[in-house]
């Protein structure tokens, strides 16, 4: 860690940014175990978003572990890591005057808890996307729950690594029984209610 470092302020500031774009800028958060709907509700968000003119980007677990975050694992401490980074990514999407939509399980509070803190007051808005675990097997796009069950993947979370449900979030989307499309309007709901579009 460098200590010879100090945040350089630019003229063109985040909020001449909003400006330019027409509305605010801020972190949503989805969280929640795999298969629970985070990366397709994050989608349609972000695409209701862009079809009204707002600026918007989303980072998404898989995308982002192919290029910045190809050197970590999922061990307890490289997942740890894997946020940090993404948190600090983040922030500088959200300075940038962005709707950064960031679709992470994101399985500790303490982690979540510390992407808010990086954020200014109201910035981070946490999406828990919450579905039973035995709903979440039965969608499992890509077969993990049942590798992960049969001992073939480890540190897999809601099998053998937890998952801490968000205790006070923003939204809470308990998408079981609802379509994806009433979920993400839910999100949107909240953008349009409390100002940010």
């Amino acid at each position: 860690m460098s200590s010879n470092t100090i945040w350089h302020a630019h003229k063109v500031c985040r909020g001449s940014r909003e400006i330019l774009n027409g509305h605010k800028a801020c972190l949503l958060w989805f969280t929640g175990l795999s298969g629970s709907g985070k990366s397709t509700i994050a989608g349609l968000v972000e695409e209701k978003l862009h079809d009204t003119g707002k600026r918007t980007y989303l980072l998404d677990g898989d995308n982002v572990r192919k290029g910045m975050n190809k050197d970590l694992g999922f061990s307890d401490s490289d997942r740890v890591e894997n946020i940090r980074r993404i948190g600090e990514m983040s922030r500088l999407f959200v300075d940038a005057g962005i709707i950064t939509l960031s679709a992470f399980i994101s399985p500790f509070r303490s982690e979540r808890r510390s992407v808010r803190e990086l954020m200014p007051e109201g910035d981070f808005i946490e999406v828990f996307v919450d579905s039973p675990l035995a709903t979440c097997e039965q969608r499992d796009p890509k077969g993990l729950y049942q590798r992960a069950r049969q001992g073939e993947i480890q540190n897999f979370t809601g099998i053998d690594s937890p998952y801490e449900t968000p205790e006070k979030p923003e939204i809470h989307v308990i998408n079981d029984g609802i379509t994806p499309d009433e979920a993400a309007n839910a999100v949107i709901d909240y953008l349009v209610t409390h100002g940010y579009i």
